[in-house]
């Protein structure tokens, strides 16, 4: 269901990952360089209270945070994926699952190796959250699964497009910002697709 341009833009995504694994360095001396500046304070933009906080790497908490929770996220949907695999005997379903399994995994991939550069811990599996709702879509027969699959599909799927847009609005790194930038347009064409199914087979 993805275009030949899904292709370059994947092709993209590597080397836009290539150039986040900078990210340590890169906000290491943008913040030195800020604090030299300004006499030893770095001012930025406000975003909550964690925004122009550092920890030891020197990338703001409100970046890790953003990378951790979108982990969490593509782990959800890789085993939301998972699940309509085994339960779903619709063509155009399972066609989807794969494509989110597939994409969500790679997009894993490059997050996680973000945060190995930034030091961090991240979560090794699916929400507490995301397993209650699976356990939830088991119980349910064909249609009735299909259904409900891509209903909670488009609605994680709008949350991270949300997410992915505020982070790479408010971001202090250029480099991150490239990188959700161009994540996102894969869950953009997810939420579009989900939508579109959810429609159809809404109408049966």
């Amino acid at each position: 269901m993805f275009t030949a341009g899904d292709d370059d833009m994947k092709a993209s995504r590597v080397r836009m990952l290539a150039v986040a694994l900078g990210l340590c360095c890169v906000w290491g001396l943008t913040f030195s360089a800020a604090g030299q500046m300004s006499g030893g304070t770095s001012v930025q933009p406000q975003r909550g209270g964690d925004q122009g906080k550092s920890d030891a790497t020197g990338a703001p908490v409100s970046e890790k945070k953003f990378v951790k929770s979108a982990i969490e996220a593509s782990l959800d949907d890789v085993e939301m994926g998972r699940l309509a695999l085994q339960k779903s005997t619709d063509s155009e379903v399972r066609h989807y699952a794969i494509e989110e399994t597939d994409d969500h995994g790679k997009i894993l991939e490059d997050l996680k190796q973000v945060a190995q550069q930034l030091n961090m811990s991240v979560p090794d599996g699916p929400s507490k959250s995301a397993l209650k709702e699976m356990d939830k879509l088991k119980a349910l027969p064909g249609d009735a699964f299909d259904q409900a699959f891509l209903k909670e599909t488009v609605k994680s799927h709008k949350d991270e497009d949300k997410s992915y847009k505020d982070e790479a609005r408010t971001t202090t790194s250029p480099q991150l910002k490239d990188l959700v930038t161009q994540e996102n347009q894969i869950i953009g064409n997810h939420l579009q697709q989900a939508q579109q199914l959810a429609q159809a087979k809404g109408k049966k």
